[in-house]
């Protein structure tokens, strides 16, 4: 991922040498359960130090690899150079599979941490806005016309739940792709044993894969850029929303604009919902990276690596990206401008209209059939909302509707009195 979008956090854990490092890892654990795999014969404590000293540049590697051209081989080269007479040690009886797929789960385990904090960080800030704006009312939307009054404070509710599910399944996404395996050539455990392998991952602090055909079978990884997808997508829900609140024509959000920004280079008014915009446009690429997750899930026979070169770009690119845009969007929430003033006025943009439901359901209680009452209440609403005249008044004048409490009927009191009850519900995740 550029820089532009790369936290230092998780840009660290993507480097070549965070990378190589999760390589040495794993053949230092591989190296240390050899006494158990081969008790006396196997390599001695004096040796087995040497190992853990061994040391590697990103530089030599790639040096090696011109020679090699195959990663890991270069890598086992010049770990054991750096080992002296130790280094026949490193990587005995392993595949590069062994080391390649374990490591990986080992970062992607570091990332899955960092992931998951900032997933619950956003549950946190989006219950902490939904609290402060229980009782503002704002206009409900369907199709993007106004429906009936709503509160701003349920409104960001519904996206705390969206987000609370995503971290839920983000943590369980990285959990299951945290397993590792030392099976050998194909998965015979040839050269080593099931019982080796076990305690090379205890070490390491990885699950073991159920069957490891050499590799560790894609599922796991194509299920983990799937959620990091579908997490992207809730954030573009959102920024959507925020996007759509802020259109000149309905200001009632802004995003934060600090001191000395600009919003355009040749219009100085503007203010833009430029970090809204940009969720919604990287949400596309996690999508598409959570495609080609699926498709590398079909590999040959026991392996092949028709999935290696798509995973060194979207696994990265994946967990840095959504790292990046769930930061984004906690300070976007926590910072954005809300307008009650100008949610109050909205609300009057119709005129009344929108408490045509409320016109329908007392013409029915006092003893209209619903379709009679459905047609005076839509017969006088959308002549409010045409001629700009205010539905009270409408219902004041009609003969059909003579006796109606309009107090009542106009009472935006009835948008909010389950809100509190509803909103209540945000104790369970915050």
């Amino acid at each position: 991922m550029i820089g532009r979008y790369t936290r230092p956090e998780l840009g660290r854990l993507w480097t070549e040498h965070a990378r190589m490092e999760a390589w040495r890892r794993v053949e230092v654990a591989a190296a240390e359960q050899l006494p158990y795999l081969l008790g006396d014969e196997g390599p001695t404590e004096a040796e087995l130090n040497a190992i853990r000293g061994a040391t590697f540049t990103v530089e030599a590697v790639h040096e090696r690899e011109r020679v090699t051209e195959h990663d890991v081989a270069a890598f086992v080269d010049v770990l054991a150079a750096s080992a002296g007479e130790a280094g026949r040690w490193i990587h005995f009886g392993l595949t590069s599979s062994d080391v390649l797929d374990s490591a990986l789960a080992l970062q992607l385990e570091a990332a899955g941490e960092v992931i998951v904090d900032g997933a619950r960080s956003l549950v946190d800030v989006l219950v902490e806005r939904a609290r402060e704006h229980a009782g503002t009312l704002t206009v409900g939307r369907t199709h993007g016309v106004h429906a009936e009054p709503t509160t701003f404070g349920l409104k960001l509710a519904g996206f705390a739940f969206e987000a609370h599910r995503n971290a839920c399944r983000l943590e369980r996404a990285f959990k299951q792709v945290g397993v590792g395996a030392i099976s050998g050539a194909v998965g015979t455990y040839s050269a080593t044993s099931p019982g080796y392998e076990a305690r090379v991952l205890a070490h390491l602090h990885l699950a073991t894969e159920d069957i490891s055909t050499q590799v560790v079978p894609r599922d796991r990884h194509a299920e983990l850029v799937s959620t990091i997808a579908l997490a992207g997508t809730g954030l573009e829900r959102l920024a959507t929303e925020i996007r759509h609140l802020q259109r000149t024509e309905v200001r009632e959000l802004q995003e934060p604009f600090r001191a000395g920004q600009k919003g355009s280079s040749a219009m100085p008014h503007k203010r833009n919902p430029i970090k809204s915009e940009q969720i919604s446009g990287l949400a596309r690429v996690l999508r598409g990276n959570a495609i080609a997750a699926l498709e590398s899930v079909a590999l040959w026979h026991e392996r092949d690596i028709s999935h290696s070169s798509v995973e060194r770009v979207i696994l990265p690119d994946s967990t840095i990206l959504l790292d990046y845009l769930q930061h984004r969007m906690i300070v976007l929430v926590k910072d954005m401008q809300v307008d009650v003033e100008r949610m109050r006025s909205n609300l009057e943009l119709t005129h009344g209209a929108l408490y045509s439901q409320r016109v329908l359901l007392a013409l029915v209680e006092r003893g209209s059939t619903r379709d009679d009452a459905y047609r005076v209440a839509q017969e006088l609403a959308q002549r409010a909302w045409d001629e700009g005249v205010p539905l009270r008044e409408l219902l004041a004048d009609d003969e059909r509707t003579q006796g109606l409490d309009l107090d009542a009927i106009f009472d935006p009191g009835e948008y909010l009195r389950h809100a509190q009850e509803v909103l209540a519900r945000l104790d369970l995740i915050a």
